[in-house]
């Protein structure tokens, strides 16, 4: 008889180690919680010191908690030693990104595990352009070094977090009932929770048979989607504002780069422009998608996520 290898018929080896960088972050979290659901060996990387309560949590979960240098590239290779997969959920700029990233790829390279995912969990950067989105921009360099390494190596791309539209991303205006947008409304947009996100990296992180790349999306809306699915979320009729074509937002990013100082922030509000943007001109968007991949997933629509909007 020969085996059936299908994606949904694989199984990970029993008790496959995954050390887990930035696991006190809400998806780092998350996919710990998914990796030990799926009966993994989670070992969390935390700094020297760390007392944050999801230290505790992670623990009590049955993750094994590690502090270590993340500017030691020798105890990052203990560290990771006996590991199947490295994963990182790790967030900041290029301090993070590119220079922590790159000393953990390192190590789980010189301590022999087979497979590496890198914190992407984006849109699809590949397909943009230099310098039009900053974070975006690390992540491409980090991973050019990746590509490069002698690792198997398989970033998740899930679009814009959908947990975002409840609030941050100025998309849906609850106030205002509108749904506000630039160029076309149209245009597909991707869009994915944090769990679901955290759940697919989970399985990712425990099959040995990944591609470089993994597209998901709990669900590609247009605006004019978005608008009737805040319309039934609240019960309340939602209309569209369109501020202008994406030029418009283009040359907003430029004023609010200009007036503002040099910061350090992850998340300035011209960042989050910039993902706006890159999202409306169409050109990251996430195709093929893989969510089939793993049929256990129950993927969340964006009416049910603004329905928690309090």
């Amino acid at each position: 008889m020969v085996e059936d290898t299908t994606p949904s018929q694989r199984r990970p080896e029993a008790a496959a180690t995954v050390v887990l960088a930035g696991a006190t972050g809400d998806l780092g979290f998350r996919i710990a919680q998914g990796l030990r659901q799926r009966g993994a060996v989670v070992r969390a990387l935390v700094r020297p010191g760390n007392a944050k309560p999801e230290v505790t949590a992670l623990g009590d979960m049955g993750v094994e908690i590690l502090e270590v240098d993340f500017k030691s590239v020798t105890a990052l290779t203990n560290a990771c030693a006996g590991a199947a997969c490295v994963v990182s959920a790790l967030s900041g700029l290029r301090e993070v990104i590119v220079d922590t990233q790159k000393r953990l790829l390192d190590a789980a390279v010189a301590a022999g595990v087979p497979r590496f995912i890198p914190s992407d969990f984006s849109i699809d950067y590949t397909k943009l352009p230099d310098g039009s989105n900053r974070n975006l921009d690390l992540r491409r360099e980090f991973n050019r070094r990746l590509d490069q390494a002698p690792i198997q190596a398989t970033s998740v791309l899930n679009g814009m977090f959908m947990d975002l539209l409840t609030g941050q991303a100025p998309v849906v205006l609850f106030g205002l009932k509108r749904v506000m947008y630039y160029g076309s409304p149209d245009q597909p947009l991707d869009f994915t929770t944090v769990a679901n996100t955290a759940e697919f990296t989970a399985a990712a992180a425990l099959d040995p048979s990944t591609p470089r790349y993994l597209r998901v999306a709990g669900e590609v809306a247009t605006v004019r989607g978005l608008q009737r699915a805040a319309t039934e979320a609240t019960g309340q009729p939602f209309k569209l504002l369109r501020v202008g074509g994406v030029w418009v937002l283009g040359a907003l990013i430029k004023v609010t780069k200009a007036l503002m100082p040099t910061s350090d922030e992850v998340f300035p509000p011209w960042q989050g422009m910039q993902y706006m943007h890159n999202m409306f001109t169409g050109l990251p968007k996430l195709d093929p998608l893989d969510n089939a991949r793993y049929p256990g997933i129950r993927w969340t629509p964006v009416r049910e996520v603004l329905a928690t909007k309090k």
